[in-house]
């Protein structure tokens, strides 16, 4: 016959329930510092954000200045009101977890001027139209700011801006232009252009530097 396990004693606590708590404080504790703090973006905030960029881009555009220098004050734009890290980390894919920190902060680099030639060149599209921001919708955790686009001789286009402030500070970090998504295009297109080098992204920065 098996001898009884001793009955335990009221008066003293059981450790397993506080080796669960403190696994719980710790896991609680981990997931809070997790978090980012959620600055309550509203849509409102959103929308005024969204035409601080708007007159910002056509401060650029209607400014007489060469192309060379538009596309640097684009870029410089772009890491003003963009999520620059958020965007390079997601079109670089599983490649931004492999790489050193130095490498990708390089990469982050070649990237934001790549974007800036890239998407200036298409802004400069915009001379002698106008974008209208209009109203703001809260979608899962960002917002998305409806706009239109009027360009001289062609018809108006659809512009979506999302914006975010999880990162900490208020910012876009997606476009759909037409229904054609920014992030989805880019990433696909990186995707291409890295696997063309054999996923060494050190090649397709130095690329990227001189691309434009």
């Amino acid at each position: 016959m098996a001898p009884r396990s001793p009955k335990p004693d009221p008066s003293r606590p059981d450790p397993r329930i506080g080796r669960r708590a403190v696994l719980a404080l710790i896991a609680g504790g981990a997931g809070l510092v997790a978090m980012r703090p959620a600055l309550a973006l509203g849509g409102a905030q959103a929308q005024a954000f969204i035409q601080r960029a708007v007159d910002d881009v056509y401060a650029v555009i209607n400014s007489g200045q060469a192309p060379a220098a538009m596309y640097r004050q684009f870029e410089a734009i772009l890491a003003r009101y963009g999520d620059v890290d958020v965007v390079a980390r997601t079109v670089l894919g599983p490649a931004a977890r492999q790489v050193s920190a130095a490498q990708f902060a390089s990469y982050k680099a070649a990237f934001q001027g790549y974007i800036g030639r890239k998407y200036g060149k298409r802004f400069r599209e915009f001379v002698g139209g106008r974008i209208e921001v209009g109203g703001a919708r809260a979608v899962k955790s960002y917002v998305v700011v409806d706009s239109v686009a009027y360009l001289s001789g062609r018809a108006p286009m659809k512009v979506e801006w999302h914006v975010s402030d999880r990162s900490g500070r208020v910012s876009f970090f997606n476009l759909i232009i037409e229904g054609v998504n920014m992030l989805a295009s880019e990433r696909a297109e990186m995707a291409a252009m890295l696997a063309r080098r054999k996923g060494d992204v050190a090649a397709l920065t130095a690329d990227l530097q001189r691309a434009g």
